[in-house]
């Protein structure tokens, strides 16, 4: 079986990978989503999901894995998820090394399916991946028949990291979890961050205000005790809540939680969606 990762490489296996190990946490649940959770043999440092991996060697983190203890596990495929030139170094070495590595991007919902369908075909689990984007898509499209029938959509910034400010652009996947929630971001920048003081924040005078809370915004103050944000109508109305940073900000199964859990909150008077599917 033979797919073509994000890099542009061809990745080509004699018989369905065996022994897997994701470098990125969320290809974890996808393994798991398609009925391969077996073939992981060792997971980073920072990965505890799915639960049953949390007794699994560790091998370093997403972005400086420790080769050697990655070589010891004898893998016959590695994923990475394509980010910081970083991720990219230890991804080399492992090629030089000899393993098979594919390595994948996902900025949007069509492109996370993408990778979903290409982790099917290397562990021979074509059937559990299509059932998984099956399950996906249709959640998805509930979704946006459910936000067809609000009567607005609130604008919305998303907090990335304080308070050296950063937000959600309008070219990640963040940026379609607001709008399949129902929402409009309120930060017009095309790039997939943006650095912003607060005084355009108040400027931005956003309805509806997104924390994430994890390790890239690990300690965020609530609007209450930034006593500039607290003017801006999200904080009046207090339509601003914290949110878990591996849900949102992390692209897997798990992204589309977020959508679900943000239209919720954007859309009380919609009631919570209904899930479907895997």
């Amino acid at each position: 079986m033979s797919v073509t990762d994000d890099a542009g490489q061809t990745v080509t296996l004699e018989r369905p990978a065996r022994r897997v190990i994701a470098l990125y946490g969320a290809l974890n649940e996808i393994l798991a989503g398609i009925g391969r959770q077996d073939a992981i043999v060792a997971r980073t440092s920072a990965d505890r999901t799915p639960a049953a991996i949390a007794q699994l060697p560790a091998i370093g983190t997403h972005m400086r894995p420790n080769i050697e203890a990655v070589l010891a596990q004898r893998p016959d495929l590695v994923l990475q998820m394509a980010g910081r030139k970083e991720a990219a170094l230890p991804v080399d070495e492992l090629r030089r090394r000899g393993v098979r590595v594919a390595v994948f991007h996902a900025a949007s919902f069509a492109e996370l399916f993408g990778v979903i369908r290409r982790v099917g075909t290397l562990t021979g689990a074509d059937a559990g991946a299509a059932a998984m984007v099956r399950g996906l898509e249709a959640r998805l499209a509930a979704l946006d028949a459910r936000a067809a029938k609000a009567r607005a959509r609130p604008r919305v910034f998303f907090e990335v990291r304080s308070p050296n400010m950063l937000a959600a652009g309008n070219s990640g996947l963040v940026a379609e979890i607001i709008r399949r929630a129902g929402g409009l971001n309120c930060v017009e920048t095309q790039e997939k961050f943006a650095r912003l003081g607060e005084e355009e924040i108040v400027r931005l005078a956003p309805e509806a205000y997104v924390i994430q809370r994890g390790p890239m915004n690990p300690a965020p103050l609530p609007l209450s005790a930034r006593p500039r944000l607290a003017t801006v109508p999200a904080a009046k109305s207090g339509r601003a809540w914290f949110v878990d940073e591996r849900k949102y900000s992390r692209p897997g199964p798990q992204s589309v939680d977020a959508a679900e859990e943000l239209f919720g909150l954007l859309h009380p008077e919609l009631g919570a969606p209904a899930k479907k599917g895997k």
